[in-house]
């Protein structure tokens, strides 16, 4: 399975045939008409209708295959087949919007937990890995097996697509209550919000007594962090790094 989002200056959708869409990129998140998820970052938008798409769902595969589901034909779909409720195999959240969808088994992915690369990447020292299970447990809920995961290379980080999910959606509404208010609130602000509480406290503790110096210890701290930011990224519809070491500082003060 290969990302291969084009990225076009405007484009006719047929979910929104009345205006045309335009490609944007912002800092504040935004909600997803078409598969009705979170997003940030790069997006196609209709300034009069308030319409947003993830790339992923703006440009979608008519079908896709996925490493994890090798016998699995996802299908494209505009909703979910049926009157029972659905859920992604990937993030263990519910399909209310766009989806893909393989007849033969059954199986569900949001369209970007369908496109979430198997590789994350910001060639330095931080390399994730997408797997199906992991027998280590999250930095963030302390729990195994639950949702596909990103792990690192150095396997001392794991963090569940579905509690990333969580982290975002916790952090949703002290954004816009903070916008409702007057104060200026972007990814930097929701990310700090939604730091793995379980990470802070286990690089805390490394710091005041771990046996480790405190220079390796503020090394293992930025690696984590970024390892953070890339996944976050790359849930939310946009896998570039979207917030350039500003999780590598903030956890480096833990």
């Amino acid at each position: 399975m290969m990302n291969t989002t084009k990225r076009y200056t405007e484009i006719s959708h047929f979910s929104h045939p009345k205006h045309k869409l335009t490609f944007q990129y912002s800092e504040f998140p935004f909600k997803c008409d078409g598969c009705k998820e979170i997003g940030i970052g790069s997006r196609y938008n209709c300034n009069i209708c308030d319409y947003d798409l993830h790339m992923h769902c703006s440009i979608p595969s008519p079908s896709l295959f996925h490493p994890f589901y090798p016998k699995c034909c996802f299908q494209f779909m505009s909703k979910p087949p049926g009157d029972i409720p659905r859920y992604c195999n990937a993030c263990e959240k519910s399909v209310t919007g766009f989806v893909y969808h393989c007849f033969s088994c059954g199986f569900d992915l949001h369209p970007c937990c369908a496109k979430l690369p198997m590789i994350l990447d910001d060639h330095g020292e931080v390399k994730l890995y997408l797997y199906r299970k992991v027998s280590s447990p999250c930095q963030r809920c302390g729990q195994k097996g639950r949702s596909w995961s990103y792990r690192s290379s150095c396997k001392k980080y794991n963090l569940h697509v579905a509690c990333v999910r969580e982290m975002i959606v916790e952090s949703w509404h002290q954004i816009y209550v903070g916008r409702s208010n007057g104060r200026t609130t972007t990814m930097a602000t929701m990310v700090e919000t939604g730091v793995p509480l379980s990470l802070k406290s286990s690089l805390h503790t490394a710091q005041n007594g771990g046996g480790k110096s405190k220079g390796k210890v503020r090394k293992y701290a930025e690696m984590a962090g970024m390892a953070v930011q890339i996944v976050v990224s790359a849930v939310l519809g946009d896998p570039t790094v979207l917030i350039a070491g500003i999780m590598g500082s903030l956890m480096s003060r833990t």
